[in-house]
Order: structure tokens, then C-alpha cells, then sequence
């Protein structure tokens, strides 16, 4: 498989045309999106990533490892995935935080996504020529996958509390620029009244929702290239976890508390990306007071195959003890029967 810049013109304009089926089949008309609307969507999207995989496993290898690949595509879409799932916490804390009714919050999530999608977009494209210019790059990337594991898990043991919409620097300065009305007009983002603009809550929180799934980027990307090194398998990656983000949100909503312990699942996937960020570093080391600048032969290189199996392994565990927890904890809460 060659990806040439046909592909990527094919690949680009083909999700954004999902994108834009989505908005006008479920998101245009303003709907309380049910159960079932949402299972069976996010199923079809996580269907069409596995048949994505699944072509990519056929058809594009290397030399003695014709599925290799296919593999980084499903490692990274099962990371990219997880990470997603924690992007939702913070999703709903926002729609609470600026009162958004459930049937507009299909529009702002869609929205917030695409322009995210964007955004990742150029990261990727700036990660691929920093790699490209300086390989020894992977070594920050590493680190600071270390440093985001160990702040993830320190802030869920302290129960270190969320960031508020309100606080984050860009709402503040959209709301110093341009006025923002009390209430919500429908689905309306802005408003045209007395001859000037008016933002709603709905577009603040569309920017919110935005500029918080570009900042967990800045986690997704480096760790995504810590699973493979092709800009292409990276973009699709993040494109294809994004594109059900809508109704995973929607499938989620009540279970998310539930999920008390995938915080911790997270930190040991980004510390294990980390880890295997750094020992390719050394394979590949460049700088001069390590080694003499020479490649360190000696650490071993963690197999992609290997790096699939440990993160499926870690977030089934994460989720199974996650449930029961929250079982054990309602059986223990709860009041003993009381026997004539």
C-alpha cells in the first residue's frame, strides 16, 4: 500500500463526509438520542474501524511481517479508544457546567469533535516532521508520557477536583471579546440582534468541549507514535476514536461513574507507552553524551503485538475490578433485611 497524497485527499474527504452524514441525519434536527440509536451507532462506527484494520492488516506490511500494519492500527485504535472514554468525564462536567439540555448536546459534542479533529490534525502533521528532523524526539515523548501517568493516577488518588469551564483562558477571552446571552436560544450559536452578534452558552460550550479534547492530545499523539511511526496509521487512528465519540457519550451517560478505576488503567498505558517511548529512543540514539551517540543495542524493543495485548489486558482488568467495586460498595451500603 503506498500513501500518497491521493490517499490522504480519499481518507480526509471520506470522514469528513461522515462527519457531515452524522449532523445531518441525527444532529440538524435537535433529539434526545435513545439507547438503542446510540448502541447501534457506536457499534457501526467501531465496525467500520475494524474493517478499516482489517484492510490495512491485508494489504500494507513490511518485509518478514506482512500484518505489521494492521497491528499498530489496532494497538493504537484500542489506546486512542480508552483515551477517548476519559475525554467523556470531561464532557459531561461541561454540558452540567453550562446547562445544556440533552437534545442540543448531540450538536456541540459533534461540532467540538470535528474542530478537535482538526486541530489533532496539525499536531500530527508537526510530530511527524519533528520525528522526521530529530528521532531523538522520542526520548520528551517518553518522559512526558511518564510525567502524564504519574500526574493521572496522583490526581485520582488526592481526588484532585476538575478544571471548570469558566477557568479555562479561552472562555474567558471569548467572553471579554464578544458578548455571550444568559440563555439558550434553541440550537442557535450565536444570535444577530441591535446590529451586533451575540454568542450562546451553546457556542461557549462548544469551545470548551473543543479546546479540552485538543489539550488530552497532547497526550493521544505522543502516545500514539509511541505505538507506530507512520503519520497515516496515526491520523486514522485518532479519526476513527473520534468519529463515535458522539454516541459513546450518549451510550456511556449513567455508567461513566462506574468506570472508578480507569484513571489508573490510563496511567499504566500512557507509563507503558512511556517506558517503550524511551528504550526506542535508545535504539534509535543520536545524542552525543549517551553512548558516544551510538545506538544502544542492548535494551530490548517492545513488539507492537506485545503492546496490544498489554493494553486490551489492562483495561478489561481495569473495567472488571471498576464493576465490581461499585458492586461491592452498593452491597455494602446497603440496608440488611429484617426477619420477623
Amino acid at each position: 500500500m503506498d500513501v500518497n497524497a491521493l490517499t490522504w485527499v480519499v481518507t480526509i474527504v471520506v470522514i469528513a463526509a461522515f462527519f457531515v452524514f452524522d449532523f445531518y441525519s441525527h444532529v440538524r434536527t435537535p433529539h434526545e438520542p435513545t439507547l438503542r440509536e446510540s448502541a447501534l451507532w457506536s457499534l457501526f462506527y467501531v465496525a467500520l474501524a475494524c474493517l478499516f484494520g482489517g484492510f490495512l492488516w491485508m494489504t500494507w506490511g513490511e518485509p518478514g511481517n506482512p500484518h505489521q500494519h494492521g497491528v499498530e492500527f489496532f494497538t493504537g485504535y484500542v489506546t486512542e479508544k480508552a483515551l477517548s472514554v476519559d475525554n467523556l468525564f470531561i464532557f459531561a462536567l461541561i454540558m452540567a457546567s453550562f446547562r445544556i439540555p440533552r437534545k442540543y448536546q448531540q450538536k456541540v459534542l459533534l461540532i467540538g469533535i470535528a474542530l478537535a479533529l482538526v486541530f489533532r490534525g496539525i499536531f500530527i502533521a508537526l510530530g511527524a516532521a519533528v520525528i522526521d528532523a530529530w528521532s531523538d524526539v522520542f526520548y520528551l515523548f517518553g518522559i512526558f508520557l511518564l510525567w502524564t501517568a504519574a500526574k493521572l493516577v496522583w490526581d485520582e488518588l488526592r481526588d484532585a477536583p476538575d478544571t471548570d469551564p469558566d477557568d479555562m483562558a479561552v472562555i474567558r477571552f471569548v467572553r471579554r471579546v464578544i458578548p455571550v446571552s444568559n440563555t439558550l436560544e434553541g440550537d442557535h450559536l450565536m444570535l444577530h440582534r441591535a446590529g451586533r452578534f451575540t454568542l450562546t452558552p451553546l457556542f461557549i460550550a462548544l469551545v470548551a468541549i473543543g479546546m479540552t479534547d485538543l489539550m488530552f492530545a497532547l497526550d493521544s499523539i505522543p502516545a500514539i507514535y509511541g505505538i507506530t511511526s507512520e503519520p497515516y496509521i496515526v491520523f486514522t487512528t485518532n479519526a476513527f476514536a473520534l468519529l463515535g465519540l458522539r454516541q459513546m457519550f450518549f451510550l456511556l451517560d449513567g455508567l461513566l461513574d462506574r468506570l472508578v478505576y480507569l484513571s489508573y488503567g490510563l496511567g499504566v498505558i500512557l507509563a507503558f507507552i512511556g517506558v517503550k517511548l524511551v528504550l526506542h529512543a535508545l535504539h534509535e540514539n543520536k545524542l552525543p553524551f549517551l553512548n558516544g551517540g551510538e545506538p544502544v543495542t542492548a535494551v530490548p524493543e517492545v513488539p507492537t503485538v506485545l503492546s496490544l495485548v498489554v493494553i486490551v489486558g489492562v483495561l478489561v482488568v481495569t473495567t472488571l475490578l471498576s464493576l465490581w467495586k461499585v458492586r461491592h460498595d452498593a452491597a455494602r451500603d446497603r440496608p440488611a433485611r429484617v426477619v420477623e
